[in-house]
């Protein structure tokens, strides 16, 4: 399980510059922007905080994602 102060203190990489970037953390395995919709994976209990994974789900329904999400490439 991720530490509540660090969910606390992070925020989407790719909105924070514009907007607030907060996150939902979903079913313990990702990280999920409410304003831009990326998704971002939880692996070994660590955020994988890279814009481009999180454009890897984009497209992904948040009911549909894995969990836990697959391993990274």
């Amino acid at each position: 399980m991720v530490n509540k102060e660090l969910l606390d203190m992070l925020r989407c990489p790719h909105c924070v510059q514009e907007s607030d970037g907060l996150l939902e953390y979903y079913k313990d395995s990702w990280l999920i922007c409410q304003d831009c919709d990326r998704k971002y994976p939880i692996v070994d209990d660590i955020p994988v905080m890279l814009i481009d994974e999180g454009d890897k789900w984009i497209e992904t329904g948040k009911e549909d994602l894995p969990v836990p999400p697959p391993p990274m490439d």
